[in-house]
């Protein structure tokens, strides 16, 4: 149940203790909200106790930039250093 479950879970407990004003035989709808709110609760607080765990602060790595190319490349197909670039 993630927290959004928990957060459900605490509102319908609400909604039933103090916003409901029915009554059934052999339950206690009162009672029933206060359980369900208590369940959130204990939901939220254990949501946040793994959140908190998972959250592992990393040191930064760090960056190596490579120097830029010197070489000039030529785009004519005489790029692979075995001509003089003139056809010869």
């Amino acid at each position: 149940m993630g927290l959004g479950g928990c957060i459900i879970l605490i509102a319908v407990g609400a909604i039933l203790t103090f916003a409901t004003d029915w009554h059934m035989n052999g339950v206690n709808l009162d009672v029933v909200g206060l359980i369900l709110m208590a369940v959130g609760l204990i939901g939220v607080a254990t949501f946040s106790g793994i959140a908190r765990r998972r959250r592992v602060v990393m040191p930064p790595t760090p960056v190596v930039e490579e120097e830029p190319h010197r070489h000039h490349h030529r785009v004519d197909g005489y790029s692979d250093g075995y001509s003089d670039g003139y056809g010869v």
